[in-house]
């Protein structure tokens, strides 16, 4: 039961990333002015973060607790580890680089945003499958 609830989970992460990542954000970017999708963009990614750092936490913990500590238990730390780290490293790093019109800066940490959000997808279809 505890196990099936940990995949119920993971699919929900992997949910919301997508939703996130191919509904909200390009609508908001092609509805949004760029000051009101700026003022958009940093009021939800901690949210997205967040919750997402909160079920993987959840599912982490479900794991320790079903003694599964095979790849998915490695594949889950990593991906909480990452939320961690986008949402209290990269992207304050992000807005300042904007905020300081720091083109390149921005460009190049934002890329790395989407290929770490993009490996965290990659890790929890590895979890379902």
């Amino acid at each position: 039961m505890i196990f099936n609830i940990s995949l119920f989970l993971t699919s929900i992460i992997l949910g919301i990333m997508i939703f996130f990542s191919f509904v909200v954000a390009p609508v908001a970017f092609s509805s949004l002015n760029k000051e009101n999708y700026s003022i958009f963009i940093r009021k939800i990614f901690p949210y997205y973060y967040l919750i997402n750092l909160f079920l993987s936490l959840v599912v982490f913990v479900f794991f320790i607790y079903l003694n599964i500590f095979g790849i998915k238990f490695y594949l889950i730390s990593f991906t909480a580890i990452l939320f961690l780290i986008s949402n209290f490293l990269l992207m304050p790093l992000i807005n300042k680089f904007s905020d300081q019109n720091l083109h390149k800066k921005f460009k190049n940490s934002h890329l790395l945003s989407v290929i770490l959000n993009f490996i965290q997808m990659f890790c929890l279809v590895f979890i379902l499958i």
